[in-house]
């Protein structure tokens, strides 16, 4: 099998002259029966390496373990507390500045990682190195559209057509048989954070995987790799005003 976590062999001096760094951010939580725990992170490294590749910038190794304690009663699913997570984002974020890379892009392949925006927040206000936060919302709903999802954003919540497609696209091999099979929506999920998500699905699954296809998946990526250029702009101009 494929390996599930790539890494870039990138030595000390190759990176001498970085300027920018690309951090990709997912979880280790259960993805239903097709999808493996890692999915939010290959599909982060995923995003991460285009963008690494197409900017000139410093592909950082992911994070695998984030905050996904709304996953927490199906098996394998492991958490860090917000408070865990900020701090190695703030441990990294300083370690690269004292070499000279003052800005640094999280690619975030999990919702529930509402802390990252916080922090982001923060360091606009602190001075130092310049964060940003990438795909938001907007970037995500945007490439949904250019890429043909036949699903809305709040029905292909988890493990749905979405990220099918960008693993089909990305790392085929990572995909389970079966996952043409595991359709199941719930549309009123408004006490997800109280109850968790095993009070709305007894497969994991919220949302249509057998809609996915890799073509989806590479117009999206394709996409997103676009659409990162307005964030790099922005933090290449803050950090030149810092």
């Amino acid at each position: 099998m494929t390996p599930i976590l790539p890494i870039q062999f990138t030595t000390d001096p190759e990176v001498v002259d970085a300027r920018l760094a690309v951090l990709p951010i997912g979880s280790f939580e259960q993805h239903g029966p097709h999808l493996p725990l890692v999915t939010d992170t290959l599909v982060a490294v995923a995003i991460a390496d285009r963008i690494s590749d197409r900017y000139g910038a410093l592909r950082l190794p992911p994070l695998t373990f984030s905050c996904s304690h709304e996953h927490a009663d199906f098996a394998g699913t492991v958490s860090v507390s917000a408070t865990t997570l900020a701090a190695i984002v703030n441990d990294v974020s300083q370690s690269l500045e004292r070499q000279g890379i003052r800005r640094l892009l999280i690619v975030n392949g999990h919702g529930g990682n509402y802390v990252l925006a916080n922090l982001v927040q923060q360091a606009g206000v602190q001075g130092g190195t310049r964060i940003g936060l990438f795909p938001t919302r907007e970037d995500w709903n945007e490439a949904r559209e250019a890429a043909g999802m036949n699903s809305d954003p709040h029905e292909d919540m988890h493990a749905g057509e979405l990220e099918v497609s960008v693993l089909l696209a990305a790392f085929p091999d990572a995909i389970r048989e079966g996952w043409d099979q595991d359709d199941h929506t719930a549309d009123d999920r408004r006490h997800l954070g109280v109850l968790g998500m095993s009070a709305y699905t007894k497969s994991g699954v919220i949302g249509r995987p057998s809609l996915a296809t890799p073509e989806k998946g590479r117009a999206a990526l394709d996409h997103l790799v676009g659409a990162a250029q307005h964030i790099l702009k922005i933090l290449d101009e803050t950090s030149n005003q810092g």
